[in-house]
């Protein structure tokens, strides 16, 4: 078995990333989406996909011939060389989540980054062949892939502990001094109503550690506020009893402009039980997956939908629940779960090294 990392495809000298491969070989490919803000297809002319993988999870297998990255996430996917010999493109294209959405695609000018399979004994000079790539604003696709993964048979845990909705949201807050090119409100995002600010005088689990005040507030609210788009800003979290099970259920509603959110847990990996478009109901529940629901660590909340999740909140520390989307960070779209001590020396948080340096 060849591995092949696609990290050769974000080189940006003017060059072509070429992997030879031996005819009639299975290929591991490890794609990774390193973009700071754009959900990728990934697509090699002439072959499928066999997915065993997505962030870092082993999945059952699933066919395809597209795979879809949300920035942050890793796939990894099988591919048998069985075609006829020759040269074929390994292609990325955005894929745009913005609602209402961008209509180009490749054939129009999208922008399509390429490496090449070449066959052993092809000719390097040989014309790649290049696969049909969706349209830039195929959700159809991209909703099939996530929702068509399988995880491996698992013990999904139960009962529930801590049952949350947080609904995401992106709207305007006052503008603040330092925005000094700013008239009366600037953008800004927010999970149930809260846009996250980090704090100025410590860290977090400095703060957590030390029981220091003034730092935080563990108010987290666990229910989407009244008025969808009105926010605040604060550094809230909500405490999480050491081992407890947390169930959090995404929304993504088509207010203001909507895109898909990849949301990224820190320290923990969760199953995702259930995703779908429209507005989550209580009646959902019966479709949750809780004998082989994919595992990963980033779920792409479509665009007008919703996913839920579920994890066991076993590892001590403040962990950070965001969005992916880089420009969505700094304008508030996260919170924090802080995860407190268990009654073992191996469920506690360590003190720090005595050496860390002080800021």
């Amino acid at each position: 078995m060849l591995m092949c990392d696609m990290i050769h495809l974000v080189r940006t000298v003017d060059e072509t990333f070429t992997a030879v491969v031996q005819p009639n070989t299975t290929v591991l490919l490890r794609v990774i989406n390193a973009a700071l803000n754009t959900h990728l297809f990934f697509k090699v002319a002439g072959h499928n996909f066999t997915v065993v993988a997505v962030d870092a999870c082993y999945t059952a297998n699933y066919t395809t011939d597209t795979l879809v990255l949300a920035p942050g996430n890793t796939v990894d996917a099988l591919v048998y060389t069985g075609a006829a010999p020759g040269s074929y493109y390994m292609a990325v294209e955005p894929h745009h989540t913005l609602s209402p959405a961008a209509t180009t695609d490749a054939s129009d000018g999208g922008s399509v980054a390429t490496g090449i399979l070449l066959y052993n004994g092809t000719s390097a000079t040989a014309t790649p062949a290049m696969p049909a790539m969706p349209n830039n604003s195929d959700s159809t696709t991209a909703n099939d892939f996530y929702s068509g993964l399988r995880g491996v048979p698992a013990a999904v845990p139960s009962p529930v502990d801590v049952n949350m909705t947080i609904q995401l949201g992106l709207g305007q807050l006052p503008c603040d001094a330092a925005q000094t090119n700013c008239s009366v409100n600037a953008f800004a995002a927010a999970m149930n109503g809260v846009s996250f600010r980090l704090p100025t005088q410590m860290s977090l689990l400095e703060a957590q550690f030390g029981n220091a005040s003034g730092v935080y507030t563990a108010d987290f609210p666990d229910g989407v506020p009244p008025n969808g788009t009105a926010m605040v800003e604060g550094t809230k979290v909500r405490s999480l009893p050491y081992n407890s099970t947390v169930e959090v259920v995404l929304q993504n509603p088509m207010a203001f402009p909507s895109e898909s959110h990849p949301i990224h847990l820190h320290g923990f990996n969760f199953f995702v039980l259930a995703q779908g478009l429209g507005t989550f109901a209580p009646g959902n529940a019966s479709a949750y997956n809780l004998v082989d629901p994919v595992a990963r660590n980033t779920i792409a909340v479509p665009a007008g939908g919703w996913a839920v999740i579920r994890f066991v909140a076993n590892n001590p520390g403040m962990w950070f629940f965001h969005c992916h989307l880089d420009a969505h960070v700094p304008m508030g779209l996260g919170m924090v779960f802080a995860v407190e001590n268990g009654t073992t020396a191996d469920s506690m948080l360590p003190p720090p090294p005595a050496d860390l340096p002080v800021c």
